[in-house]
């Protein structure tokens, strides 16, 4: 079973996470996308702005009717810090044989020298890389696997298009807005109806 992790805090989970998933699939057959919310990252200062129940309930909103997509808890199980090698070990260890991904973009893959023992994660997964131009530059023995595209969907421009008072916000899919509408998120008064 190809098994890939996507990880990222979803804060809120769009469309763009979805098609990104979709494309990862496509081009390297994946069997099963993981979307694994995390806990405070060690390399990121301000921890998500929803609690992680609220994140994973509108992961679940936006993955409905995927069956090659599920949400995953993993991460959000472990004790702090958030490590990547410790949630690569954890996946492999309750998905035995399985060929392990791991789903990011390339930020992350730039600045992946920084990430607790990656080496360790290079030796267990094959990173997918998304990029939107640039070609990111290869690593010596790491495997990766890069995927351009131009994804304009962005967590942080939902956020501000939320709190403009945007109806609907482009790329969130509506179930998760109507979530956040009801649930009063991202700066959105609570309760607060659709246009």
């Amino acid at each position: 079973m190809k098994l890939c992790i996507f990880g990222g805090s979803f804060d809120p989970v769009h469309e763009g996470h979805v098609r990104v998933a979709s494309r990862a699939r496509e081009c390297c057959g994946l069997d099963r996308v993981l979307f694994m919310p995390c806990s405070l990252s060690p390399l990121k200062e301000q921890a998500p702005s929803v609690s992680d129940a609220r994140r994973c309930r509108m992961i679940e909103l936006a993955l409905k009717g995927l069956d090659w997509a599920v949400l995953d808890r993993t991460d959000l199980n472990l004790p702090p810090p958030s490590w990547s090698w410790r949630v690569a070990e954890s996946v492999a260890a309750c998905h035995p044989g399985a060929e392990l991904f791991w789903l990011m973009g390339k930020d992350q893959w730039d600045s992946l020298e920084k990430w607790g023992r990656w080496r360790h994660l290079a030796n267990m997964a094959t990173f997918i890389v998304y990029h939107r131009g640039g070609a990111p530059d290869p690593r010596e023995g790491v495997r990766a696997v890069f995927i351009e595209g131009d994804e304009p969907a962005s967590s942080t421009g939902i956020r501000e298009a939320l709190r403009a008072g945007v109806c609907p916000v482009p790329h969130l899919n509506p179930e998760v807005e109507s979530f956040i509408r009801r649930e009063g998120l991202y700066g959105v008064p609570r309760g607060m109806a659709e246009k």
